[in-house]
């Protein structure tokens, strides 16, 4: 089989926002207790943050995390999780039927944030709560002093503000599965309010309202505009989350999968600026896909899980090599739509539906999913190009005119490379790749590494890691033309050097 793309630096979609490749913690499972943060454990620092799994973050070079939550920030008080250990209370946490000891809060994110080289991107409870608590979080993090919350974070030890400049307004808030969930009128009365309040404590901060919780809800769509008309003028994005699965083990469908991300980036982007011309505004509104992956491996465990312990082992999916290939076409579908898409947050980080695992007391490893976001994170940061793709197609059972090659690629004019990043969906054969470069001056071929496994069920684990990247030989350069060959069911990312 045959695929063409054709590449120039005249011909461009946008720049990379480097908070796209950002990740997410929650309260829920073992993502903070036995996953970032286990005092105690042989590899923990002074603060508890667990050193080994801080290391696998850095690989990741993860740039932006999401906290609390998620649907835990619902009915979480942000005030539980500030001041002295002894002196936080234990509280149910109804969102994930579990105890939360509150050890660690605001100024343990934020300190371990520092530690990761990663920006904070913090959520408000607008279930629960409103814009008056949303308004003091605000000025306990980033009010410098003078005033009774940002005294108040001195005094809990974090002399200087954190400085936090990216605020979610609550989460998932159309869901009836959210505690005190909203209706788009409700909710974009709320948001609006906590916005102006949110904005006056500290004017320098951009604000994520919430969309709908995914392209499926019976309300999509209206409520994105309803709610917008609500808060146009006050925040800087609109949230989008999907979760993908393969419950009936059709992985040309769940490889297509990618194809209705695509159109539900478009989609929200359009109702966005439909919105902006009703409101003759001069301002676009960007999209945070703030919540992506691929989910369903753990769903018949977690039902079995007994209710009400501190840290159960929720959520806690491992990847095979499909769903390696399912999360690589997501993170090309994210750059083929960087000129709109600024921030996204894998979901989650640790142990929890996440590229990381940890043993409590023990190891910690990468999961097949790690690869893929490592290369992205790393080698995608850039212009993305424009990359048409000519190959055959395939029909699935929900999708038709599936590309058997998924490709994108981002030329990095500070490194003078040029990144191509493709997902062969075709299971059977090699696909025969030429790549037009003729807009560049390509000099060599740095590195052709691919993840593949003939097993796509193959997985990794504490002690052996099946799915992990390999340098594939016999790429060449032929005049202004890339010849490779792209292993079937497989991830690759191709750099090449150009001349300045």
């Amino acid at each position: 089989m045959k695929a063409r793309i054709t590449l120039h630096r005249d011909f461009s979609i946008g720049e990379t926002d480097k908070r796209l490749y950002g990740s997410f913690i929650e309260h829920l499972g073992r993502a903070v207790y036995t996953g970032i943060y286990e005092a105690g454990h042989p590899q923990a620092d002074s603060a508890g943050f667990r050193d080994d799994v801080a290391q696998l973050i850095k690989e990741l070079d993860v740039t932006v995390v999401r906290y609390p939550g998620g649907n835990f920030v619902s009915g979480y008080n942000w005030e539980d999780g500030v001041g002295p250990l002894q002196n936080r209370p234990q509280r149910l946490n109804l969102s994930w039927n579990a105890k939360e000891s509150n050890h660690f809060g605001t100024n343990e994110f934020a300190a371990w944030t520092k530690k990761i080289n990663a920006e904070m991107m913090m959520a408000v409870n607008l279930g629960t709560r409103g814009a008056e608590a949303a308004g003091n979080l605000v000025e306990y993090c980033n009010f410098k002093s003078g005033s009774f919350y940002s005294d108040l974070r001195r005094s809990h030890g974090a002399e200087e503000p954190h400085g936090i400049k990216l605020w979610c307004l609550g989460n998932e808030m159309d869901g009836p599965w959210q505690i005190c969930s909203r209706t788009a009128y409700e909710y974009g009365r709320v948001a609006a309010e906590a916005a102006k309040i949110m904005k006056w404590t500290d004017p320098s901060i951009e604000l994520v309202a919430c969309g709908s919780s995914f392209a499926g809800m019976p309300t999509f769509g209206d409520w994105e505009i309803t709610v917008l008309d609500h808060v146009y003028d006050h925040v800087d994005y609109i949230s989008l989350h999907t979760y993908f699965a393969n419950r009936e083990n059709d992985i040309p469908n769940f490889l297509g999968r990618s194809l209705e991300m695509d159109k539900f980036i478009k989609t929200v982007a359009g109702i966005c600026d439909l919105v902006k011309l009703k409101k003759k505004s001069k301002k676009t509104i960007n999209l945070s896909f703030d919540e992506w992956n691929v989910w369903y491996h753990s769903n018949e465990a977690d039902k079995k899980i007994e209710k009400w312990q501190e840290a159960p082992p929720l959520l806690e999916d491992i990847y095979t090599m499909a769903d390696a290939l399912a999360a690589g076409c997501m993170l090309i579908t994210l750059l083929k739509n960087a000129d709109r898409v600024k921030i996204a947050c894998l979901a989650q980080l640790v142990n929890v539906i996440a590229p990381i695992m940890t043993e409590e007391n023990g190891r910690a490893w990468r999961q097949t999913i790690f690869y893929p976001f490592k290369q992205a994170s790393v080698y995608g940061r850039g212009t993305v190009l424009c990359c048409p793709v000519t190959t055959n197609t395939y029909d699935s059972k929900e999708f038709s005119g599936i590309p058997y090659l998924e490709a994108v690629a981002v030329h990095n004019y500070m490194k003078n490379e040029i990144v191509i990043f493709a997902v062969s969906r075709n299971l059977n054969e090699a696909i025969n790749l030429e790549a037009d470069i003729a807009g560049f001056n390509v000099t060599e071929i740095i590195e052709h590494s691919v993840l593949c496994n003939k097993d796509l069920n193959a997985s990794n684990s504490s002690l052996e890691e099946k799915v992990q990247p390999a340098v594939q030989q016999g790429g060449k350069l032929e005049k202004n033309t890339l010849i490779a060959s792209i292993p079937p069911a497989s991830w690759n990312m191709i750099r090449l050097k150009s001349a300045a």
